[in-house]
């Protein structure tokens, strides 16, 4: 399957659709998530799209402006905003910012003519560019504050990506078995856990998680689900996304390992997704109005909220490739990309 069918393949779902504490820790029966605030990319017309949060409340995203174009940005702790971020091999208007760590080092991709994706480490104004070695496209989707990293890869150029995790310089590739695309989203600092999502051959998203023994389980996906993604975690495995329903509307996902989630929606609104959550339970995410503008959220998980159990799941050890990186060090909705 070529990149660009794959990709319109995942654009289709995605507009169908536009946590464990630690594993022996026991979640209390209540508990609510509760929006602090909204925010918008400042000027007219921009969709807010955050991705992920920090231990600092710094936000990282890309905004959609009124022409299409779109560029990364960083939402401080204290409410302003930087500049449009954008890689400087970009050549088609299309920068994201993806994951931010505790010094504030933010990654994502950025799109060339030619259609590929790649990658950037940014730190202190200063790009490095990142791609799996031999790879054709890569995604960087995270970073943690040891400066482990995930995301996925196309080898080959087939529009296939597999899944990856980069921990003290050693890159260890995966993908859930006859998954069409394996995505990992985020890894947190205690490199416990690592989440996301694949694609499977009836081109249906399903959520995953690896954990520390690098066993995969999957799928993962709430009652009612027709799509689940899962986008960021946290040290207490708490983990967040969202899932569509046969009915067309998404909603935010609120999800404590193995098996207990909790839906949330902003009100009034039919598409919800939490994206990133930090240790003091801050999340960032989006929710979509009546005229189709994306705006950020910054809501607070007090408690666990009621979870439901989901269905059984599958459980596979994986058997990683492993590959040196061209740089171990990051110092040295959707368009056509994965979810978002």
């Amino acid at each position: 399957m070529k990149p660009k069918q794959i990709f319109t393949s995942i654009l289709a779902v995605l507009f169908v659709f536009p946590l464990m504490g630690t594993f022996a820790q026991q979640a209390s029966s209540s508990g609510s998530i509760e929006v602090i605030m909204t925010f918008d990319y400042p000027g007219a017309g921009n969709l807010t799209l955050p991705q992920k949060i920090n231990e600092r409340g710094d936000v990282v995203g890309e905004f959609i402006d009124s022409n299409g174009v779109t560029r990364a940005f960083v939402r401080f702790s204290d409410g302003s905003f930087s500049d449009p971020i954008v890689d400087p091999n970009d050549t088609v208007g299309f920068t994201e910012g993806r994951g931010i760590n505790n010094s504030r080092t933010v990654c994502g991709d950025y799109v060339i003519s030619d259609g590929t994706l790649h990658s950037f480490f940014l730190s202190g104004g200063t790009f490095t560019e990142y791609d799996v070695p031999g790879a054709v496209q890569t995604n960087l989707l995270s970073i943690n504050d040891a400066a482990s990293f995930t995301g996925g890869f196309d080898p080959d150029g087939s529009g296939i990506f597999q899944g990856f995790v980069s921990v003290g310089g050693t890159l260890t590739s995966f993908s859930v078995p006859a998954a069409l695309s394996t995505f990992a989203y985020e890894i947190n600092n205690s490199n416990q856990l690592v989440v996301g999502y694949y694609i499977d051959g009836s081109v249906i998203l399903h959520g995953y998680f690896r954990d520390a023994n690098g066993a995969l389980h999957f799928p993962i996906d709430p009652s009612g689900s027709v799509g689940t993604v899962l986008f960021g975690l946290n040290d207490r495995n708490w983990v967040v996304g969202r899932y569509a329903d046969s009915s067309g509307v998404t909603h935010g996902l609120f999800f404590v390992p193995p098996n207990q989630f909790s839906p949330f929606d902003y009100p009034g609104s039919t598409f919800t997704s939490l994206n990133g959550i930090n240790d003091k339970g801050l999340i960032c995410g989006r929710y979509v109005d009546a005229s189709g503008i994306a705006h950020g959220i910054l809501a607070r998980v007090r408690g666990i909220p009621p979870t439901n159990a989901a269905g059984p799941e599958m459980k596979a050890f994986t058997s990683p490739s492993r590959v040196t990186p061209l740089n171990s060090s990051p110092a040295a909705w959707g368009g056509e990309m994965p979810a978002r």
